[in-house]
């Protein structure tokens, strides 16, 4: 991605942030306070992720899942029960109009992972870490039902690490290696409906 693709990409990002930002905040707080009640916290979920060139940093979620441990593929039984809608809406990924305020994330890239996963990148597949991360991207969509598949798997972790992981990492190097702002545009609207 060039310089002026960059400043194009983080403007828009900008805009789109505050525009959002004002009409969303409400939404938010409200969440928020419902998955306070229901988890008996603040409400938010903090969880450090690994960003733009490998720097890690917190990510934002509204806390839907219990106090108990959590296991891949068993997610959803974790999931309160608002907090079940509110991931089957996405809308636990709002507190993170933040970063992308902030330029930790974009709209649209590569999600970011935990680390031990984009930090362990090599080689050509490092180009991922050139952009930031994402709230949403091609990737997102593809496996836009990732907790209902690995749920299905006899052991949703190994299937993530030699299956959709390896698939997902040559979705990223693409986007990364292709950037177009038309291609930002498909996936937000792809990701609205």
């Amino acid at each position: 991605m060039t310089r002026g693709q960059k400043l194009i990409k983080r403007l828009f990002d900008l805009l789109l942030a505050i525009v959002l930002l004002i009409p969303v905040s409400l939404l938010i707080i409200v969440l928020m306070l419902i998955c306070a009640v229901e988890t008996r916290s603040n409400g938010l979920y903090r969880h450090a992720r690994i960003g733009q060139y490998g720097q890690p940093f917190v990510m934002y979620k509204l806390r839907t899942l219990k106090n108990e441990p959590h296991y891949l593929g068993k997610l959803e039984q974790s999931a309160t029960r608002s907090g079940k809608w509110i991931r089957a809406h996405k809308l636990d990924e709002l507190p993170q109009l933040y970063h992308v305020l902030t330029g930790e994330m974009s709209f649209v890239g590569p999600r970011p992972d935990v680390p031990g996963f984009a930090d362990k990148l090599e080689g050509a597949d490092r180009v991922i870490l050139s952009v930031k991360p994402g709230i949403t991207g091609p990737a997102t969509l593809k496996y836009k039902h990732e907790e209902q598949l690995l749920a299905l798997q006899d052991n949703p972790e190994t299937y993530n690490r030699t299956i959709i992981w390896p698939d997902k990492v040559k979705i990223n190097k693409n986007y990364a290696e292709n950037w177009s702002f038309y291609l930002d545009l498909d996936c937000l609207l792809k990701s609205l409906f």
